[in-house]
């Protein structure tokens, strides 16, 4: 019998762009990948570029001496007098940003682990280091000393090469992690209506006494769910390459770098991006052809949204490096890989390990769907 594939395809397509949630899930989910970018990036810039008057209010318990005065000044700090106990209210209250005791020739700084605090600590400190300078150049003077021959003697000379920006990399990645959240969530709700939802209005019954096998039915199902992922991570990608574009040329934040990838990184981003529809569209109808109803999919297929996003999250913030093996791990090996996509770090062994890999693993899950629809429990929803 002639293959009926590509007939349970063009059913599953009409459906589905006919269904206007579908339609929400597969096109608007990418809109907030701009958002996201550009949001996070207004963030990053407000925080770097803070006015001064917002965290150079330091108090201190001792009385300043002309000198302090004078750095102080220059470093426009506003200092605020008071006892220590008095201090601590104000800081408390918000009016300081932190505050320094002194006991005999100890110098204290009092704050908390917060932006606005972290941020005077280094005006606090800057003061302090001038201050400490003068006194010991002052020192040297008196005992009839070169103070340049003590205090200067060894120099320090800088080859270092420029690190990539750090709130590139940041933006970049959790951009490309939101992709992979946004197929994910875009291939749950047509894998739900293509399974559970047939079994709930019944027209899987009437679809499985057709003269059709068990696996064109679940072939048809599984490549409509991966175009519709495909559509979801090509338009993702597009847009944050746009989104990416914009806020290189909006914030100062990325001045010194290039958030643009290069055409090969944009060629192996699209490879991960259908690779992985595949992949979630394949285990989303699995999840779904195993439960009864609609909302019972739903629920089943929650928990794949967070399993699929935490790995991201951890490679991300602990650095893991790709490696041959790495790139095998389902879900890991996709972050790794747009990690090194970011980085222009193109490896195609790893990339090839992460396609085979994955065609393995997609066709051990629809083997098993396929054996599932062949029993008459599909049909009575056992």
């Amino acid at each position: 019998m002639k293959s009926k594939i590509d007939q349970i395809l063009k059913k599953e397509l009409r459906e589905m762009f006919r269904d206007k949630k579908s339609l929400l899930m597969m096109l608007i989910i990418p809109v907030f990948i701009p958002l996201l970018v550009l949001g996070m990036s207004a963030l990053f810039e407000s925080q770097m570029n803070r006015p001064i008057e917002e965290y150079n209010k330091i108090g201190i318990d001792y009385s300043l001496t002309s000198i302090e005065q004078n750095i102080m000044a220059e470093m426009q700090i506003d200092p605020v007098t008071a006892t220590k106990d008095e201090l601590e209210e104000k800081f408390m209250s918000g009016e300081i940003s932190l505050y320094i005791t002194k006991e005999e020739n100890i110098y204290t700084i009092h704050g908390d682990d917060s932006d606005t605090t972290t941020m005077a600590k280094n005006l606090a400190e800057n003061y302090l280091n001038a201050y400490k300078e003068y006194l010991q150049q002052e020192y040297l003077v008196n005992h009839q000393m070169n103070a340049n021959d003590v205090l200067n003697i060894l120099s320090v000379e800088e080859d270092i090469e420029a690190s990539d920006n750090y709130f590139a990399n940041y933006i970049t990645s959790y951009a490309f992690m939101f992709i992979i959240m946004a197929i994910t969530v875009s291939a749950t709700y047509p894998a739900t209506d293509a399974t559970a939802g047939e079994k709930e209005r019944g027209t899987l019954e009437t679809l499985l006494t057709f003269p059709v096998k068990s696996r064109d039915i679940i072939l048809g199902k599984f490549f409509s769910v991966s175009i519709s992922s495909v559509i979801t991570g090509v338009l993702s990608l597009i847009l944050t390459l746009l989104s990416l574009l914009l806020a290189n040329n909006m914030f100062e934040i990325y001045k010194s770098t290039n958030l643009m990838l290069s055409l090969p990184s944009i060629f192996y981003a699209l490879v991960v991006i259908i690779v992985y529809s595949f992949l979630i569209s394949g285990l989303c109808i699995a999840i779904a052809s195993k439960s009864k109803t609609f909302k019972e999919a739903q629920s089943a297929l929650t928990p794949l949204t967070f399993i699929s996003f935490f790995p991201s999250m951890i490679a991300f913030m602990m650095n893991v490096e790709s490696n041959a093996i790495l790139s095998c791990i389902p879900f890991l090996n996709f972050t790794l890989l747009f990690t090194d996509i970011v980085n222009e770090n193109l490896n195609l062994i790893n990339m090839i390990l992460m396609i085979l890999s994955t065609l393995i693993i997609i066709a051990v899950v629809l083997k098993i769907i396929i054996a599932q629809y062949k029993s008459e429990k599909v049909l009575f929803n056992q």
